[in-house]
């Protein structure tokens, strides 16, 4: 007789599935596909509109980032009874006075020294003859990896680029446009009492109302804050580059401190770009080129003093921005929007980085220490 085997026992329902210490693959539901699918999409079209119609998109973000740096001002004045329309008048005058100023100081030594293309030319090239050894050595080279009658018939000829033309067109905006920046900064400041108001009351949850209230006075103080140490930061610098150029014997050292001013607004990029004009200014204008490099070398002293220990020690940890978010969000808005863009990258970043501190839910997981 056969030996018949036992069934198990059926478990009763609702018993509990032990758990299993194999790890599953991640499940993907459909709706959270849909979502990610439609957020992706959203985020490409908004990049389309405001790359489309920059003309339009850029005054009005840049006069709304700047009026809200500048209504603690605005509010101060309203303070000393000033009202506050004609506070909004009185502080866009003063700004524009200042951005003449330096305009003044930047173009004057521009237009000489445009003027005087041709021998500079001339000049720098009799300045580089050093280099004449290391590109014989270079022909040399290539001679030997390349045939006798490729090198008798190829001639070295400089790239011709009608670089003036676009790089014009890429950095002045159109009058419509100025037209609709100031208009838009004046009323913003004049108004932007009643909009905090309106904003605030939007809401109909009391905790809505007081989240969105710390909210927009977060954006405002941190703004204000960002424009104010910034400004005396390059304000400094500026101090410090004109200072350098006249030691060394540069032209035009107030040019160039207000040059250096005013492309340090632009972070990473700004230096950069300094760095390389004095390089060029310096090779031209000193009698060799070791004396040329004595002001870009001491530039590049001075902005690393001010990046790695000036600036975080006055701007602090709650302005202090991670520099390859920096970087990114630089190089995203200058492709969008040009200059302007670079400009309005870290206040946009600051902006960004207020809205999830507040939105975000507190009990949100957090990970493991390492």
């Amino acid at each position: 007789m056969s030996e018949v085997r036992a069934l198990p026992e059926k478990q009763p329902a609702g018993t509990p599935v032990p758990e299993s210490k194999i790890e599953q693959p991640p499940v993907f539901r459909r709706a959270e596909v849909v979502a990610f699918t439609l957020v992706s999409l959203l985020v490409i079209t908004v990049i389309t509109v405001l790359y489309v119609a920059k003309a339009f998109f850029l005054p009005i973000v840049t006069a709304f980032i700047i009026g809200t740096m500048l209504s603690p001002a605005a509010s101060f004045l309203e303070k000393r009874r000033i009202p506050r329309s004609v506070s909004a008048v009185l502080i866009v005058i003063l700004v524009c006075a200042g951005l003449a100023f330096i305009v003044g100081l930047i173009s004057s030594p521009l237009m000489e020294w445009t003027t005087r293309l041709p021998e500079l030319g001339s000049l720098l090239k009799n300045k580089l003859h050093v280099f004449d050894r290391p590109l014989a050595l270079w022909h040399q080279i290539q001679s030997m990896f390349s045939s006798a009658e490729t090198l008798a018939t190829t001639k070295f000829e400089l790239p011709k680029i009608d670089w003036v033309q676009p790089t014009v067109e890429f950095l002045s905006p159109t009058f419509t446009e100025f037209l609709l920046f100031f208009a838009t900064l004046v009323l913003f400041i004049a108004s932007w009492k009643d909009l905090r108001r309106a904003l605030v009351m939007n809401f109909a949850d009391h905790e809505w109302r007081l989240r969105t209230l710390r909210i927009l006075n977060a954006i405002e103080t941190s703004l204000g804050e960002y424009l104010l140490m910034v400004t005396m930061i390059n304000f400094g610098v500026g101090i410090a580059t004109g200072v350098i150029c006249a030691a060394t014997g540069m032209p035009n050292p107030a040019g160039l401190g207000a040059l250096a001013a005013t492309l340090n607004f632009f972070p990473i990029i700004g230096p950069v770009a300094m760095f390389v004009i004095l390089v060029a200014v310096g090779i031209i204008s000193s009698e060799t080129i070791a004396a040329g490099m004595i002001a870009p070398l001491l530039f590049v002293g001075l902005t690393f003093l001010e990046g790695h220990f000036i600036t975080p020690t006055i701007i602090g940890r709650k302005l202090q921005l991670n520099a390859l978010a920096v970087f990114i969000g630089l190089a995203f808005w200058t492709w969008l929007w040009g200059p302007m863009g670079g400009f309005l990258a870290a206040p946009i970043l600051i902006v960004g980085l207020i809205l999830k501190e507040h939105l975000m839910p507190i009990n949100s997981p957090q990970l493991p220490p390492d």
